[in-house]
Parts: C-alpha cells; sequence; structure tokens
C-alpha cells in the first residue's frame, strides 16, 4: 500500500533532533510559549521574508487575530472563496464579520481577480485570499483591487509554506499571512499549531495580546484576548522541521514534476498548473477527473491510498447555509469539488512509487 501521507518516515529521518528538541523543553519546563516557540518566531519570519511572526495554536486561530487586528468586526463584510477548507469562512465568523465569496480560476482553483471588484461594498473590511494546495493567488490582481478600494487583504496561506508569487513568499504581501502547523502540512507540528506573518508593528503587538489573554504585561488585560497560545513542545519541534523545510520543498517539487511528465498525455486526468511566475510547493497534488469516484475506487484497488480536497464547497455545506449561497451560484469551485482527486506526495515518496500511482491512474483508463 503506497499512503497517500507518510509522517513515520518523515519522523524516522530527522528522529534523533525531534526526541533532543522534545526532551528539552522537558527539561526546561517552558510548556507553553517559551524560548523556543520565540526563537521559531524569528526563525519563521525570516523564512517568509517579514518583520514578525506570532505563533499561536492553531491556523485558524491566527485567520481570527489577523482579521481583529485589521480591525474587523460585526457589521463588516470579509470576501474570500468557497472552495477551500471551511476554516477559512469560519474565522471570519469567530470575528463577527460576514463571509462574502467569489469564485475561483479554473486553473489554479484561487480566487478570481475578475469576480473580486463586484463583491466589495461599502461593508467590505478585508479579502482573504487562499493559496490553495500550496500555490499563491494572483496577488498583484488582488492588490490592486484591494488598494484602490482601501481594503486590507489577510493571505490564508495554510497551505503554502514557502510558496512564491514573482519570488516574494507567500505572508508577505499582504498585510499579514497565516499558516497552519496541523501535522500533514508541509511544515507540520506533532499536534496543533499556526502563526501570523506581517511587517506591520502595530498588528503584530495586536495580535501577541490577543493570543494571551489580551495581556500587555501580566494580569495587565488591555484587550479582550483568547487564549490562543503555542506549546512550546511544538515551537521546539517546528524548529527543527523548518531548517528541513527547502529540501523537503524541493523534494515535493521533483515528485510533482515526475507525476506531470507520467500523467501528461493522459485520458483519465488533467494535471495541475504551475502559473507563470509562481513557486508551487505542491502540499496537494490534485488532478481533475471526470469520473473521480471510479478513479479512487481503482488506485485503492491498486494499493493506493488517494484524498479529497474538498468534495463539498463552503457555499453547500450545511453548517453555512445561512450564507443565502445556492448550487449554480460559483460553477467552477462546484466543478472543481466533483472532480479533484489528491495522489500521495510527501518528500520521502521514491520514484518508484510515483510511477506505480501514474501506472495505477493509466492502466485502469483502458478498462471498461
Amino acid at each position: 500500500m503506497i499512503p497517500f501521507l507518510d509522517l513515520k518516515a518523515q519522523y524516522a529521518s530527522i528522529k534523533n533532533e525531534i526526541d533532543a528538541a522534545v526532551l528539552g523543553v522537558l527539561a526546561s519546563t517552558q510548556y507553553v510559549l517559551g524560548d523556543e516557540v520565540a526563537k521559531f518566531e524569528q526563525e519563521f519570519a525570516a523564512f517568509c521574508g517579514t518583520k514578525h511572526a506570532v505563533a499561536v495554536n492553531t491556523g485558524t486561530s491566527g485567520l481570527h487575530l489577523a482579521l481583529l487586528a485589521a480591525g474587523v468586526g460585526p457589521g463588516d463584510e470579509v470576501i474570500t472563496v468557497p472552495f477551500t477548507f471551511v476554516a477559512t469562512v469560519s474565522a471570519i465568523c469567530y470575528a463577527g464579520a460576514l463571509p462574502v465569496l467569489v469564485d475561483v480560476v479554473p486553473t489554479t482553483l484561487t480566487m478570481d481577480p475578475a469576480k473580486l471588484e463586484a463583491a466589495i461594498t461599502p461593508k467590505t473590511k478585508a479579502i482573504i485570499p487562499v493559496h490553495l494546495y500550496g500555490q499563491m493567488a494572483d496577488m498583484t490582481s488582488i492588490m490592486q483591487i484591494a488598494n484602490r478600494h482601501g481594503i486590507a487583504v489577510l493571505e490564508d496561506a495554510c497551505q503554502a509554506h514557502g510558496a512564491e508569487y514573482h519570488e516574494r513568499r507567500a505572508g508577505s504581501i499582504g498585510v499579514s499571512g497565516c499558516f497552519s502547523f496541523y501535522p500533514g502540512k508541509n511544515l507540520g507540528a506533532c499536534g496543533e499549531g499556526g502563526i501570523v506573518v506581517t511587517n506591520d508593528d502595530e498588528h503584530m503587538k495586536t495580535i501577541r495580546m490577543l493570543r494571551d489573554w489580551g495581556q500587555d504585561r501580566r494580569y495587565h488585560h488591555a484587550l479582550k484576548g483568547f487564549n490562543y497560545r503555542m506549546d512550546g513542545i511544538q515551537g521546539a519541534i517546528l524548529r527543527v522541521k523548518l531548517r528541513y523545510l527547502d529540501a523537503w520543498t524541493a523534494a515535493r517539487r521533483s515528485r510533482a514534476r515526475q507525476y506531470t511528465k507520467l500523467l501528461s498525455g493522459s485520458r483519465r486526468v488533467e494535471t495541475p498548473v504551475e502559473a507563470a511566475g509562481r513557486r508551487h510547493v505542491y502540499h496537494i497534488y490534485a488532478v481533475r477527473t471526470a469520473d473521480r469516484d471510479r478513479l479512487q475506487q481503482d488506485l485503492q484497488q491498486e494499493g493506493v491510498q488517494s484524498g479529497l480536497h474538498y468534495p463539498i464547497p463552503v457555499h453547500l455545506q450545511k453548517a453555512h447555509a445561512d450564507l443565502g449561497y445556492t448550487i449554480g451560484d460559483f460553477p467552477v469551485s462546484e466543478r472543481a469539488a466533483r472532480e479533484v482527486l489528491s495522489l500521495p506526495i510527501y518528500p520521502e515518496m521514491t520514484s518508484d512509487q510515483i510511477e506505480h500511482v501514474a501506472a495505477a491512474v493509466e492502466q485502469m483508463a483502458h478498462v471498461d
């Protein structure tokens, strides 16, 4: 069986360093925040090319606090996309704002700038483009529209650690960028974790206070805050893994190129597109097929696990029926939700495994 993701292989490759980092935190007893988290913040900010980074407990918490720091609250509207993990929209709801959705482009499945301007109203306070699957949205067009209207752009970079747009790293273009360190991410914790990066001093100060009960110093609560702090153990683990991230990204890109070459003439699937000027980090390698369920079943029979990211767009989720959207409102997202299938991709995959997966996709194309 070829797993969709092999976290055991990753751990085995850096076991001694991870174990030493965890034991170091246990010995220090700095279990919440502490030196390891502070050092990770500095290192991740440098990785992204930003002045600041504020570590939190999840990527969703990061989005929530970034919205609050941008002044988003009840009565405001925030524009994002329906083809994303539900957390993007949930964070907007946490801030008390109304999510307003616009469709994605068919190629990259990221926000369609041509649909963005028409969705802006006097109530629009922020825009959240989602860098889906590890590829950044069209930030030039989005930033031009946002700047023309004086609207903050917050990047949902939860799947895009190290992705680039014209040589600028994810998270460094908008007023802030939010990342998740869920274990399966390209940079994953051994548990939950997240971070907000920004070049804005005031945003940094506000987010830093909000994550720790709104304190500007111990027991002095300047804001109504939250318990969104990162654990010391996660900070230490992420520091170790960050040192390997560039090499892991290169490995992912190499495996994606091999997939694309092997499947380039496929009669069964369309391979993902890396847009010009962008560096895709392939958190997900999602192919598209008109018969997704059949393909997934066929792969399973050939010993290949696969994933669905995402089979139901947010506007058709029962939890968000109150937004008032219906089938047909976002046809590109809805079609993608029917067609995308994620193939296994991780740095430890071998060339032989990639060939096996590609052959499993193709050999079924002739069976009926």
